[in-house]
């Protein structure tokens, strides 16, 4: 382990700190600021020549200047020579841009990918693709790690009888499926359509059974809460005892905490792919850390290990 480090940018220091803390190592020493004429500057601290570097930086919230701090990072280490430079994305930010569902508009998550390359980055590790195809967006090796199982043994310490699992909507079919087969329970499915480019959504109809049943929402993250909110009523309109929710990602932008403290849900179980900041903190919020789970990657990364095995049960 004397070759790797592991480097943060602004974004999640937190959460790099409890990541080397899983792997028994400092983070690593670097100079990440901003001057007045809001440029990036960036100068590392400590010999990385054929080192094994990882850069942990999750393009939260400010985006852009995440974005860029990783983007000029990612060629600082290059140009002082490490060996391999991976990009640690817990929260691959644009990822809803996959593709052209619009005339005339970006695929800005390819636009991303290609932008990582350049800069010089080996390869990337992430958790949960709002898409999977994102990963196809790379000519670099990515791994895409999942909550699924943190999220899902959380709920197995408490026993439902009467449980069914939720999608979100369609596209969170899969990862829906996958908790409710570790929990061993039903799935049902919002069917909703998003309005335009706004962050509104219709939610149309449920396919599965929920009356007089605990439901359990699956996605892979909450924005503004708005169709979060939705689903809920839905699920208590059609005869749902009591409502769950979980997701990897807590965005929570605008008014997201006020809509969950404000509905009828009795938990959003969350992980700190990003950074949950204390005045989004609520009651009904539990908040989980991935630092583990990116830990034991990162490791085996290095080592050479497989990713996979990580999820063989």
């Amino acid at each position: 382990m004397d070759e790797l480090k592991v480097f943060s940018g602004n974004a999640h220091p937190q959460l790099v700190g409890e990541i080397t803390k899983y792997l028994g190592l400092p983070v690593g020493s670097c100079e990440v600021m901003h001057f007045s004429n809001e440029n990036t500057f960036v100068r590392i601290l400590e010999n990385v020549r054929e080192m094994d570097v990882f850069i942990v930086q999750p393009i939260s919230t400010p985006v852009n200047s995440n974005l860029m701090e990783l983007l000029i990072m990612i060629d600082a280490f290059k140009r002082a020579s490490a060996k391999r430079i991976t990009a640690v994305i817990p929260y691959y930010g644009y990822g809803r841009s996959d593709r052209k569902d619009q005339p005339r508009v970006p695929i800005t998550a390819r636009l991303f990918a290609d932008l990582l390359t350049v800069a010089g980055a080996s390869r990337v590790l992430t958790v949960d693709l709002h898409a999977a195809q994102i990963q196809g967006f790379f000519n670099i090796p990515v791994d895409e790690l999942t909550a699924v199982y943190l999220l899902s043994d959380y709920f197995k310490k408490t026993e439902f009888s009467d449980l069914v699992v939720v999608a979100a909507d369609i596209g969170a079919t899969k990862r829906a499926r996958d908790v409710a087969s570790r929990l061993n329970h039903p799935l049902a499915i919002m069917e909703k359509r998003r309005i335009g480019n706004i962050d509104k959504t219709e939610t149309l109809n449920v396919i599965g059974e929920v009356k007089g049943k605990t439901a359990l929402i699956v996605d892979d993250e909450i924005d503004t809460a708005g169709s979060l909110v939705g689903v809920i009523a839905t699920l208590v309109d059609k005869g749902a005892r009591e409502v769950y929710a979980c997701c990897t990602h807590p965005i929570f932008s605008g008014p997201a905490v006020d809509r969950i403290a404000a509905s009828q849900v009795k938990k959003v179980v969350v992980t700190n792919t990003v950074p949950v900041k204390d005045g989004k903190i609520s009651d009904k919020l539990t908040v989980l850390s991935i630092a583990p789970l990116l830990g034991e990657a990162i490791k085996r990364i290095h080592t050479g290990q497989s990713i996979g095995a990580m999820f063989e049960k």
